[in-house]
Protein backbone atom coordinates (compact mmCIF):
# COMPACT_ATOMS: atom_id res chain seq x y z
CA UNK A 1 0.00 0.00 0.00
CA UNK A 2 1.31 3.50 -0.90
CA UNK A 3 2.29 5.53 1.97
CA UNK A 4 0.22 8.91 0.87
CA UNK A 5 -2.64 10.73 1.87
CA UNK A 6 -5.58 10.07 0.04
CA UNK A 7 -7.60 10.98 -2.18
CA UNK A 8 -4.82 10.97 -4.13
CA UNK A 9 -4.49 11.70 -7.85
CA UNK A 10 -1.59 8.71 -8.88
CA UNK A 11 0.35 8.23 -11.98
CA UNK A 12 2.38 5.07 -13.14
CA UNK A 13 5.04 6.60 -14.50
CA UNK A 14 5.97 3.39 -16.73
CA UNK A 15 2.71 3.33 -18.55
CA UNK A 16 2.24 6.71 -18.99
CA UNK A 17 6.06 6.52 -21.12
CA UNK A 18 4.48 3.47 -22.61
CA UNK A 19 1.34 5.66 -23.41
CA UNK A 20 3.13 8.88 -24.70
CA UNK A 21 5.56 6.42 -26.39
CA UNK A 22 2.98 4.62 -28.41
CA UNK A 23 0.94 7.18 -29.65
CA UNK A 24 3.91 9.17 -30.93
CA UNK A 25 4.38 5.89 -32.39
CA UNK A 26 1.13 5.80 -34.39
CA UNK A 27 1.40 9.85 -35.53
CA UNK A 28 5.07 8.33 -37.25
CA UNK A 29 3.19 5.56 -38.77
CA UNK A 30 0.15 7.85 -39.82
CA UNK A 31 2.84 10.40 -41.44
CA UNK A 32 1.21 13.11 -39.64
CA UNK A 33 1.70 15.73 -36.89
CA UNK A 34 1.05 14.68 -33.34
CA UNK A 35 -0.17 17.90 -31.22
CA UNK A 36 -1.47 16.37 -27.75
CA UNK A 37 -4.48 18.30 -26.12
CA UNK A 38 -2.75 19.35 -22.56
CA UNK A 39 -5.99 19.77 -20.94
CA UNK A 40 -6.21 16.33 -19.85
CA UNK A 41 -2.81 16.36 -17.82
CA UNK A 42 -2.21 20.05 -17.80
CA UNK A 43 1.13 19.32 -16.36
CA UNK A 44 4.60 20.52 -17.48
CA UNK A 45 6.22 17.02 -16.86
CA UNK A 46 4.22 15.49 -19.41
CA UNK A 47 3.85 18.15 -21.89
CA UNK A 48 8.23 18.11 -22.12
CA UNK A 49 7.48 14.14 -22.27
CA UNK A 50 4.99 14.22 -25.22
CA UNK A 51 7.31 17.08 -26.76
CA UNK A 52 10.39 14.59 -26.80
CA UNK A 53 8.91 11.79 -27.87
CA UNK A 54 8.20 13.78 -31.37
CA UNK A 55 5.05 16.17 -30.91
CA UNK A 56 5.00 19.05 -32.84
CA UNK A 57 3.68 21.37 -30.19
CA UNK A 58 0.75 21.02 -27.54
CA UNK A 59 -3.03 22.20 -27.31
CA UNK A 60 -4.71 23.95 -25.17
CA UNK A 61 -8.43 25.12 -24.72
CA UNK A 62 -7.75 28.62 -22.73
CA UNK A 63 -5.56 31.58 -22.69
CA UNK A 64 -4.79 30.41 -19.62
CA UNK A 65 -3.79 27.26 -20.54
CA UNK A 66 -1.56 28.65 -22.85
CA UNK A 67 0.03 30.99 -20.82
CA UNK A 68 1.10 28.67 -18.27
CA UNK A 69 2.57 26.03 -20.65
CA UNK A 70 4.59 29.12 -22.25
CA UNK A 71 5.44 30.51 -18.71
CA UNK A 72 7.05 27.09 -18.30
CA UNK A 73 9.06 26.88 -22.14
CA UNK A 74 6.34 25.35 -24.53
CA UNK A 75 6.75 27.78 -27.43
CA UNK A 76 4.44 25.71 -30.02
CA UNK A 77 0.65 26.02 -29.28
CA UNK A 78 -2.70 25.87 -30.28
CA UNK A 79 -5.87 27.19 -28.84
CA UNK A 80 -8.68 24.72 -30.36
CA UNK A 81 -11.42 26.95 -29.00
CA UNK A 82 -12.91 29.80 -30.72
CA UNK A 83 -11.60 32.22 -28.50
CA UNK A 84 -13.41 35.91 -27.65
CA UNK A 85 -10.21 37.92 -26.15
CA UNK A 86 -11.69 40.81 -25.22
CA UNK A 87 -11.40 42.99 -22.49
CA UNK A 88 -8.39 42.20 -19.87
CA UNK A 89 -8.04 39.05 -22.04
CA UNK A 90 -6.77 40.95 -24.95
CA UNK A 91 -3.94 42.36 -23.35
CA UNK A 92 -3.09 38.91 -22.46
CA UNK A 93 -3.47 37.64 -25.86
CA UNK A 94 -1.17 40.22 -27.44
CA UNK A 95 1.84 38.93 -24.72
CA UNK A 96 1.38 35.51 -25.95
CA UNK A 97 1.33 36.44 -29.77
CA UNK A 98 4.69 37.66 -29.17
CA UNK A 99 5.82 35.35 -27.13
CA UNK A 100 5.39 31.93 -28.99
CA UNK A 101 4.33 30.69 -31.91
CA UNK A 102 0.16 30.23 -31.55
CA UNK A 103 -2.61 29.22 -33.77
CA UNK A 104 -6.28 29.61 -32.83
CA UNK A 105 -9.68 28.33 -33.57
CA UNK A 106 -12.07 30.52 -35.23
CA UNK A 107 -15.93 29.73 -35.83
CA UNK A 108 -17.19 33.27 -36.51
CA UNK A 109 -16.74 36.29 -38.20
CA UNK A 110 -17.49 38.29 -34.57
CA UNK A 111 -14.79 36.00 -33.53
CA UNK A 112 -12.11 36.29 -36.05
CA UNK A 113 -12.90 40.63 -35.54
CA UNK A 114 -12.42 40.02 -32.08
CA UNK A 115 -8.98 38.11 -32.48
CA UNK A 116 -7.56 40.87 -35.18
CA UNK A 117 -8.61 43.48 -32.85
CA UNK A 118 -6.86 41.91 -30.05
CA UNK A 119 -3.77 41.33 -31.91
CA UNK A 120 -3.46 44.98 -32.87
CA UNK A 121 -1.75 44.76 -35.83
CA UNK A 122 0.00 41.70 -35.25
CA UNK A 123 0.13 38.81 -37.87
CA UNK A 124 -2.02 35.96 -36.14
CA UNK A 125 -2.55 32.36 -37.42
CA UNK A 126 -6.41 30.78 -37.32
CA UNK A 127 -7.84 28.07 -37.68
CA UNK A 128 -10.91 27.28 -38.96
CA UNK A 129 -13.57 24.79 -37.10
CA UNK A 130 -15.13 22.69 -38.52
CA UNK A 131 -18.27 20.94 -37.05
CA UNK A 132 -18.15 16.87 -38.21
CA UNK A 133 -20.86 16.08 -36.17
CA UNK A 134 -21.15 16.81 -32.71
CA UNK A 135 -23.00 19.87 -33.30
CA UNK A 136 -21.09 22.04 -30.69
CA UNK A 137 -18.73 24.66 -32.18
CA UNK A 138 -17.34 24.39 -35.53
CA UNK A 139 -19.22 25.29 -39.12
CA UNK A 140 -20.23 22.96 -41.52
CA UNK A 141 -17.55 22.02 -44.31
CA UNK A 142 -19.34 24.56 -46.97
CA UNK A 143 -18.52 27.23 -45.12
CA UNK A 144 -14.92 27.26 -44.28
CA UNK A 145 -14.10 28.82 -47.00
CA UNK A 146 -16.16 32.22 -46.69
CA UNK A 147 -15.48 32.15 -43.20
CA UNK A 148 -11.56 32.02 -44.36
CA UNK A 149 -12.31 34.97 -47.06
CA UNK A 150 -13.85 36.93 -43.45
CA UNK A 151 -10.75 36.23 -41.74
CA UNK A 152 -8.63 36.98 -44.04
CA UNK A 153 -10.45 40.21 -44.46
CA UNK A 154 -9.96 41.03 -41.14
CA UNK A 155 -5.95 40.62 -41.40
CA UNK A 156 -5.64 37.24 -39.95
CA UNK A 157 -3.83 34.76 -41.48
CA UNK A 158 -5.43 30.99 -42.24
CA UNK A 159 -3.29 28.72 -42.23
CA UNK A 160 -6.05 25.55 -41.82
CA UNK A 161 -8.78 23.67 -40.27
CA UNK A 162 -9.28 21.66 -37.46
CA UNK A 163 -12.17 19.77 -36.02
CA UNK A 164 -13.16 17.33 -32.85
CA UNK A 165 -15.12 14.43 -33.59
CA UNK A 166 -16.73 14.92 -29.75
CA UNK A 167 -19.65 12.28 -30.83
CA UNK A 168 -17.20 9.90 -30.90
CA UNK A 169 -18.25 10.10 -26.95
CA UNK A 170 -22.20 8.93 -27.65
CA UNK A 171 -21.69 5.46 -26.75
CA UNK A 172 -19.51 2.41 -27.58
CA UNK A 173 -20.61 1.91 -31.19
CA UNK A 174 -19.59 5.53 -31.96
CA UNK A 175 -15.69 6.03 -32.67
CA UNK A 176 -15.85 4.76 -35.91
CA UNK A 177 -18.30 6.43 -37.11
CA UNK A 178 -17.06 9.60 -35.86
CA UNK A 179 -13.86 8.92 -36.41
CA UNK A 180 -14.97 8.71 -40.31
CA UNK A 181 -16.63 11.85 -40.28
CA UNK A 182 -13.83 14.05 -38.73
CA UNK A 183 -11.90 12.63 -41.67
CA UNK A 184 -14.49 13.05 -44.53
CA UNK A 185 -15.20 16.93 -43.32
CA UNK A 186 -12.02 18.02 -43.08
CA UNK A 187 -10.98 16.75 -46.26
CA UNK A 188 -14.08 18.59 -47.84
CA UNK A 189 -13.32 21.86 -46.10
CA UNK A 190 -9.73 21.64 -47.22
CA UNK A 191 -10.54 21.16 -50.86
CA UNK A 192 -13.08 24.05 -50.24
CA UNK A 193 -10.43 26.36 -48.99
CA UNK A 194 -7.94 25.79 -51.78
CA UNK A 195 -10.63 26.11 -54.48
CA UNK A 196 -10.51 29.03 -52.79
CA UNK A 197 -7.01 29.91 -53.15
CA UNK A 198 -5.66 29.34 -49.58
CA UNK A 199 -2.73 27.88 -48.97
CA UNK A 200 -3.43 25.68 -46.15
CA UNK A 201 -0.92 23.62 -44.34
CA UNK A 202 -2.93 22.43 -41.34
CA UNK A 203 -5.78 19.86 -41.43
CA UNK A 204 -5.96 18.85 -37.78
CA UNK A 205 -8.66 16.12 -36.03
CA UNK A 206 -8.45 14.93 -32.76
CA UNK A 207 -10.34 12.73 -30.23
CA UNK A 208 -8.64 9.78 -28.29
CA UNK A 209 -11.84 7.55 -29.28
CA UNK A 210 -10.92 8.31 -32.82
CA UNK A 211 -7.52 7.72 -33.25
CA UNK A 212 -7.64 4.48 -34.60
CA UNK A 213 -9.41 5.56 -37.54
CA UNK A 214 -8.24 5.97 -41.19
CA UNK A 215 -7.69 9.45 -41.95
CA UNK A 216 -7.81 10.74 -45.85
CA UNK A 217 -4.58 12.20 -47.15
CA UNK A 218 -5.74 15.96 -46.60
CA UNK A 219 -5.43 15.37 -42.76
CA UNK A 220 -1.80 16.68 -41.17
CA UNK A 221 -2.13 16.35 -37.31
CA UNK A 222 -3.60 14.40 -34.74
CA UNK A 223 -4.64 16.22 -30.97
CA UNK A 224 -5.43 13.55 -28.76
CA UNK A 225 -5.52 14.14 -25.32
CA UNK A 226 -7.04 10.84 -23.04
CA UNK A 227 -4.70 8.62 -24.13
CA UNK A 228 -1.43 9.35 -22.07
CA UNK A 229 -3.88 8.30 -19.05
CA UNK A 230 -6.92 6.46 -19.94
CA UNK A 231 -9.88 6.26 -17.94
CA UNK A 232 -13.11 3.95 -17.55
CA UNK A 233 -14.73 6.15 -20.66
CA UNK A 234 -12.08 5.10 -23.17
CA UNK A 235 -11.88 1.09 -22.09
CA UNK A 236 -15.51 1.35 -22.31
CA UNK A 237 -15.13 2.94 -25.91
CA UNK A 238 -12.42 0.56 -26.90
CA UNK A 239 -9.75 3.80 -27.07
CA UNK A 240 -7.60 1.60 -24.94
CA UNK A 241 -6.84 -1.29 -23.11
CA UNK A 242 -7.23 -1.84 -19.02
CA UNK A 243 -3.48 -2.23 -18.37
CA UNK A 244 -2.63 0.91 -19.91
CA UNK A 245 -4.61 3.22 -17.58
CA UNK A 246 -1.71 5.17 -16.29
CA UNK A 247 -3.87 7.28 -13.89
CA UNK A 248 -6.32 6.31 -11.09
CA UNK A 249 -7.54 7.94 -7.76
CA UNK A 250 -6.23 6.30 -4.37
CA UNK A 251 -9.39 6.36 -1.93
CA UNK A 252 -9.39 4.93 1.28
CA UNK A 253 -12.38 2.91 2.78
CA UNK A 254 -13.89 4.61 5.72
CA UNK A 255 -17.18 3.02 5.86
CA UNK A 256 -18.63 -1.23 5.22
CA UNK A 257 -21.90 -1.83 6.40
CA UNK A 258 -24.60 -4.33 4.91
CA UNK A 259 -23.21 -4.98 1.30
CA UNK A 260 -22.20 -1.37 0.64
CA UNK A 261 -18.53 0.44 0.71
CA UNK A 262 -18.03 4.20 1.62
CA UNK A 263 -15.01 5.75 0.20
CA UNK A 264 -13.19 8.91 0.77
CA UNK A 265 -13.43 9.82 -3.15
CA UNK A 266 -16.66 11.97 -4.12
CA UNK A 267 -17.54 14.23 -6.38
CA UNK A 268 -15.33 16.77 -5.51
CA UNK A 269 -12.22 14.28 -6.13
CA UNK A 270 -14.26 12.08 -9.54
CA UNK A 271 -16.65 14.71 -10.55
CA UNK A 272 -20.45 13.87 -10.62
CA UNK A 273 -19.72 13.42 -14.87
CA UNK A 274 -21.70 10.41 -16.04
CA UNK A 275 -22.04 9.49 -19.99
CA UNK A 276 -25.83 8.14 -20.01
CA UNK A 277 -24.74 5.01 -21.66
CA UNK A 278 -22.20 3.82 -18.50
CA UNK A 279 -23.53 3.51 -14.81
CA UNK A 280 -22.16 4.66 -11.96
CA UNK A 281 -19.27 6.88 -11.75
CA UNK A 282 -15.33 4.98 -11.49
CA UNK A 283 -14.71 1.07 -11.24
CA UNK A 284 -12.49 -0.70 -8.20
CA UNK A 285 -10.11 -2.79 -9.84
CA UNK A 286 -9.43 -4.28 -5.98
CA UNK A 287 -12.90 -4.96 -6.02
CA UNK A 288 -13.48 -6.59 -8.97
CA UNK A 289 -14.20 -3.37 -10.83
CA UNK A 290 -17.03 -3.02 -8.39
CA UNK A 291 -19.02 0.42 -9.95
CA UNK A 292 -19.35 3.78 -7.82
CA UNK A 293 -22.84 3.51 -7.81
CA UNK A 294 -23.67 7.08 -5.75
CA UNK A 295 -21.36 9.94 -5.17
CA UNK A 296 -22.10 12.90 -2.41
CA UNK A 297 -19.15 15.71 -2.27
CA UNK A 298 -16.98 13.47 -0.09
CA UNK A 299 -18.65 9.72 -0.44
CA UNK A 300 -18.26 7.47 -3.25
CA UNK A 301 -20.69 4.76 -2.59
CA UNK A 302 -20.63 1.22 -3.53
CA UNK A 303 -24.06 -0.48 -3.49
CA UNK A 304 -24.80 -4.14 -2.88
CA UNK A 305 -21.20 -5.63 -3.16
CA UNK A 306 -18.98 -8.33 -1.29
CA UNK A 307 -17.54 -7.02 1.98
CA UNK A 308 -16.41 -9.99 3.06
CA UNK A 309 -12.79 -8.90 2.35
CA UNK A 310 -12.75 -5.60 2.87
CA UNK A 311 -11.66 -3.55 6.27
CA UNK A 312 -12.20 0.04 7.36
CA UNK A 313 -8.59 1.63 6.58
CA UNK A 314 -8.28 -0.15 2.90
CA UNK A 315 -6.92 1.60 0.34
CA UNK A 316 -8.35 1.16 -3.37
CA UNK A 317 -7.70 2.78 -6.56
CA UNK A 318 -10.87 4.72 -8.77
CA UNK A 319 -10.53 4.63 -12.12
CA UNK A 320 -12.74 7.25 -13.16
CA UNK A 321 -15.24 8.00 -16.00
CA UNK A 322 -13.64 11.15 -17.36
CA UNK A 323 -10.17 11.37 -15.96
CA UNK A 324 -9.78 14.89 -17.46
CA UNK A 325 -12.37 16.42 -15.34
CA UNK A 326 -11.07 14.82 -12.48
CA UNK A 327 -7.50 16.00 -12.80
CA UNK A 328 -8.70 19.36 -12.59
CA UNK A 329 -9.91 18.81 -9.17
CA UNK A 330 -6.31 17.81 -7.72
CA UNK A 331 -3.03 20.10 -7.37
CA UNK A 332 -0.51 17.28 -8.10
CA UNK A 333 0.05 13.81 -9.41
CA UNK A 334 1.67 11.42 -7.16
CA UNK A 335 4.01 9.45 -9.52
CA UNK A 336 4.83 6.11 -8.66
CA UNK A 337 7.07 3.67 -10.37
CA UNK A 338 7.79 -0.45 -9.20
CA UNK A 339 5.07 0.36 -5.93
CA UNK A 340 7.04 3.51 -4.79
CA UNK A 341 6.34 7.28 -4.69
CA UNK A 342 9.50 8.33 -7.12
CA UNK A 343 8.00 12.23 -7.62
CA UNK A 344 5.09 14.37 -7.24
CA UNK A 345 4.39 17.16 -9.98
CA UNK A 346 2.34 20.59 -9.89
CA UNK A 347 -0.53 20.67 -12.24
CA UNK A 348 0.63 23.68 -13.71
CA UNK A 349 -2.44 24.87 -15.51
CA UNK A 350 -5.28 23.39 -12.59
CA UNK A 351 -8.14 25.95 -12.87
CA UNK A 352 -6.80 27.96 -15.80
CA UNK A 353 -10.39 28.32 -17.38
CA UNK A 354 -10.52 31.74 -18.55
Amino acid sequence: MLDIETPALVVDLARLTSNVAAMADVARGKAVDLRPHAKTHKSIQIANLQIGAGAVGITVATVSEAEAFAHHGVDDILIAYPILPLGGKAKRFRELVDRVRLRVGVDSAAGASAVAEAADGRDVSVLIEIDSGQHRTGVPAAEAAALAAQCRRAGLTVEGVFTHGGHAYSGPDAPAGAGMDEGDQLALAARALRDAGFVISVVSAGSTPTWRSPRPPEVTEERPGTYVFGDRQQVALGAQDPGDCAAWIAATVVSVRGGRIVIDAGSKTLTGERPGWLDGYGIVPELGNAVITRVSEHHGILDDVDTSDVCVGDMVSVIPNHICTAVNLFDEYVVVEDGRVVDRWELIARGKNV
